[in-house]
């Protein structure tokens, strides 16, 4: 029975949306008016051609989910697969579980092509925004191989382990972005209202003000002209370099530099390494070929150059090459975890080595962040604490130079 979003309005004329299984969306449409609702848009999840033949999106399916809902269904669908409920039935419970229509609708629309005689993988091949590739690729290889319940662990094993390792960086990054922000406002506020009030005492003296004085008013009085008039430029700036961004080169050139800088290039290259052996490990372990779980896992990489190089390594790789040698090539990967992919290759323990690489990289950027957090938390009280310093003694000259006249 097709699932079909809806858009209706209740007696007070509120809008209500939802997702109800139907045979036609006539019948859809009497179940509503029968709730006391007044049909208003009834469009079925998985049908999303238009008269025009153009694709139309879903009601609710227009963007993904996040990670911790993807999690979430990895592992209660997984739970009940693993009870040896059917899976049309599984979708089901899961889809009336969760509390996002969104997320309920693609579940409802994966069930009906389930029920319709499609496998999972090919029901959740009509939503990639929201369910990735390794993840249906993974699934496909579990139904081929009859161990949908073993894979589904799995998957939920990697996406409760992605979510809070990025909850982890989220946090971790919070605090100094915090910091920064007071800074660059206690600055600002500074110079563009307590450093004018403050010069006005000295304006009649009628004596040459300290050098550093002198720049503290200049300073301030640019930045009460044309504070405002930066603050566009940069939001344009911002905007324009967003916008390039999206185009291949600029973005590649840009994903280049950042591999090349000192600090960020370590950490961008070990947390794509530790992905990468991730995703890798896991679609290993459910039997995917070897030449296309790279060509998937380099789809799951931020960074442009990384994810060339691992497809580069698929395509040496189904050429004869080694996979430590195709990999390593590059250059991109820490030589660890190439020596412990070549030690998983040579025993025929690939997917264990691999989860172990993968575990070994998580760990090292862990704690290469919180060492880097640790640094840059006291260097950047140091240097707002140095920046009030300045305009304080700058302040304070002009009245030291008073009192010696005075004497």
């Amino acid at each position: 029975m097709p699932a079909f979003e809806y858009q209706a309005l209740d007696t007070s004329g509120r809008e209500r949306k939802g997702v109800l299984e139907g045979d036609t969306p006539r019948q859809v449409r009497q179940q509503l008016r029968d709730q006391g609702l007044a049909p208003v848009v009834v469009q079925e999840v998985h049908e999303r051609a238009s008269a025009g033949g153009k694709r139309r999106a879903p009601l609710f399916g227009r963007r993904g989910i996040s990670a911790a809902a993807l999690a979430l269904f990895a592992r209660q669908l997984a739970t009940l697969v693993r009870s040896a409920l059917p899976v049309e039935e599984s979708l089901q419970a899961v889809a009336q579980q969760t509390e996002q229509p969104r997320v309920k609708a693609m579940i409802m629309a994966v069930r009906s092509r389930v029920l319709e005689g499609h496998t999972l993988a090919a029901g959740l091949s009509d939503f990639p925004q929201a369910f990735p590739n390794y993840f249906r690729a993974t699934i496909a290889a579990g139904e081929q191989s009859g161990h949908l319940d073993v894979v589904l662990e799995r998957l939920a094993d990697y996406a409760e382990n992605r979510q809070q390792l990025g909850s982890k960086f989220q946090l971790a990054l919070l605090y100094p972005a915090l910091i920064s922000a007071v800074a660059i406002l206690v600055v600002t506020f500074l110079l563009a209202y307590v450093v004018p009030q403050v010069v006005q005492v000295f304006e009649n003296i009628g004596q040459q003000l300290p050098l550093l004085t002198r720049g503290l008013i200049a300073l301030s009085a640019w930045v009460r002209s044309y504070g405002i008039a930066l603050l566009i430029v940069i939001g344009i700036g911002v905007a324009v370099f967003n916008y390039l961004l999206r185009r291949p080169p600029v973005l590649r050139a840009w994903h280049a530099l950042l591999l090349r800088l000192p600090l960020i290039g370590r950490l961008l290259r070990g947390m794509n390494a530790a992905r990468f052996a991730r995703t890798f490990s896991i679609l290993a372990a459910s039997g995917v070929p070897v030449v296309e779980g790279l060509r998937i896992s380099a789809a799951v990489l931020s960074n442009v150059p990384m994810r060339e190089a691992i497809d580069d390594a698929a395509a040496r790789v189904r050429e004869g090459a080694s996979l430590r040698i195709a990999l390593g090539r590059s250059g991109l990967l820490p030589p660890m975890m190439l020596h412990l992919i070549s030690s998983g290759e040579t025993s025929g323990a690939l997917e264990v080595m691999l989860d172990r690489a993968a575990m070994n990289q998580e760990r090292e950027m862990e704690t290469y962040m919180a060492t880097l957090l640790g640094l840059f938390e006291p260097l950047l009280i140091l240097v707002m604490g140095g920046l009030v310093l300045l305009i304080v003694i700058a302040i304070l000259l002009p009245i030291f130079d008073l009192n010696q006249l005075v004497k």
